[in-house]
């Protein structure tokens, strides 16, 4: 029995395990090399720094990893986002790696309008419920703009109507920031072009434009995906300078259309709510000069007709000044005679006042004796002063003594020590608090601190970001996690999913369902 054994295991074909994959690889690609599948994106991360997006499929049974090349990528026309139910095309393939199999999708579209229109609406909502939606935060566009800024495709349709359409109207400067209106990249672009135009100054090199339109041609919901970006709506919301949104045609609506400050039915609708016509402005310029200049005029001849009228109601500079010259020539008489008289006055006065010595001497006299009296008063008076201030000196000094200033530095020295140790003692009274303080917040730091739990043997698990997974279910397959030791970190990968609940004492044996014999899937 056991050489037949021997001689039976010796016949059998022995493969490698690279044979074994490579034989299941071109099974799995030459059976399903174009195939379309339709499920929901779990665990999408965005495209990895190599340009490359992994993530997978899945529906309520099963799940498939699936991969996006570069090149593929760039050729999508929405970007893919955690949840979205999308179809997939492309060829199913095996990675010998890890013994799973996948699917390389070719292209990538949605299932249906509908997932995409849910999709807006979430996002309409919560943008909305933020208040980037309001009429109040709108800002008004500039009436006469020196510059405007276009952030468009440079060789499009698009921009050569909206320069055309100022130029007809309004001709001025015209900045245009190149971007793609289409593809995965579009919001990308446009919303650095949002952002670089607000990093502009007014005195710069560039002058910051004083208006700016985000502009495209019409298409599906799919070729204008681009502009419903979150993060290019919130960059518009933020935006200092007024924004005119011009994407699609009349009925197209994208989520910009709701923040930017004004929207416009196409482009060469928003040239012409940019700026006015030139031609209507110089006209009614040219009427209102000619109004201005008809109203002066008879505002002119209404004053004029008023100072005639009032003259003709005063009366002539003769009458009026007739009294005033009167009064003017008897004063002047009178004048003369009153001179005439004071002069007479004044030399009968001197005849009657003739000078001698004897008159001389005595008003000498009179003035010598009224000097010597004021001069004995005057020292009288100064040694009576020196007197009074002799004596308030003495008076004064007599009261100033240096005892009571010492008396009361003494008192102020015994205060100023009392106070210094009671100083002393609250400080060292405060430390003692804040030092018993300290030490039993040490003492509730190091009993709550997850670092003695760890030099129990336990360890902490983390994701990539750094975030603590508290559960099974919270773990993705090929997930990097981060383990803390007590004594270091150690890094880890995921080999299985979630937690799957298992039947005691019992096989999980999942029913057959009567007329199916299985699939692949």
């Amino acid at each position: 029995m056991s050489e037949a054994v021997t001689e039976s295991r010796s016949n059998a074909t022995e493969y490698t395990v690279s044979e074994i994959s490579g034989a299941l690889k071109r099974t799995v690609e030459d059976a399903f090399g174009n195939v379309r599948v339709r499920g929901e994106i779990s665990g999408y991360r965005g495209p990895h720094s190599s340009g490359h997006a992994y993530f997978a499929l899945k529906d309520d049974r099963a799940r498939i990893d699936a991969v996006v090349w570069k090149t593929t990528m760039s050729r999508l026309k929405f970007r893919p986002e955690e949840g979205m139910e999308v179809i997939a095309s492309g060829r199913l393939t095996t990675y010998p790696g890890k013994s799973n199999y996948q699917i390389v999708i070719d292209n990538l579209e949605p299932a249906g309008a509908g997932a995409l229109m849910a999709l807006l609406e979430e996002r309409k909502r919560r943008l909305q419920a933020e208040g980037l939606f309001d009429a109040g935060r709108k800002r008004r566009l500039p009436f006469m703009p020196r510059v405007i800024g276009v952030v468009t495709s440079p060789t499009g349709s698009v921009i050569r109507d909206i320069i055309h359409r100022i130029k007809d109207r309004f001709p001025l400067t015209v900045l245009v920031w190149p971007v793609r209106v289409q593809g995965e990249t579009t919001a990308r672009e446009v919303t650095a072009a949002v952002n670089g135009f607000n990093a502009l100054t007014w005195d710069g090199a560039v002058r910051q434009p004083d208006l700016l339109i985000v502009a495209r041609g019409g298409g599906s919901l799919e070729d204008l995906w681009g502009f419903n970006d979150e993060g290019l709506a919130r960059a518009i919301a933020a935006s200092h300078i007024p924004i005119i949104s011009a994407v699609g045609h009349e009925t197209d609506w994208t989520l910009i259309d709701f923040v930017a400050d004004m929207r416009a039915p196409t482009p060469t609708g928003a040239a012409e709510i940019a700026v006015p016509v030139k031609a209507e402005l110089e006209a009614t310029l040219a009427s209102l000069g000619a109004r201005l200049n008809a109203c002066a005029s008879r505002n002119l001849e209404r004053r004029r007709q008023a100072v005639r009228a009032a003259a003709r109601a005063l009366p002539s500079p003769d009458q009026l000044l007739a009294l005033p010259r009167r009064r003017f020539d008897e004063a002047t008489s009178r004048l003369s005679r009153g001179l005439t008289v004071s002069i007479e006055r004044k030399r009968a006065r001197l005849d009657r006042q003739r000078l001698t010595p004897a008159t001389l001497s005595r008003r000498l006299n009179e003035t010598r004796t009224l000097t010597g009296r004021d001069i004995a008063r005057a020292r009288a008076a100064f040694f009576a002063i020196v007197r009074q201030g002799r004596t308030r000196l003495q008076r004064t000094s007599v009261r100033l003594s240096p005892a009571p200033i010492v008396r009361r530095q003494k008192l102020q020295a015994d205060t100023l020590a009392g106070l210094t140790r009671r100083q002393d003692q609250a400080v060292a009274r405060r430390l003692d608090r804040l030092r018993a303080a300290l030490t039993q917040a040490d003492r509730l730091l190091a009993t709550l601190s997850h670092k003695a739990v760890l030099a129990r043997g336990f360890a902490l698990v983390k994701d990539a970001e750094g975030s603590v997974i508290k559960r099974v279910a919270e773990l993705a397959l090929g997930a990097a996690l981060q383990l803390e030791f007590a004594d270091g970190n150690a890094e880890a990968i995921t080999t299985s999913g979630g937690a799957r609940p298992k039947l005691a004492g019992k096989a999980s044996v999942k029913p057959k369902e009567p007329g199916n014999q299985g699939s692949l899937f």
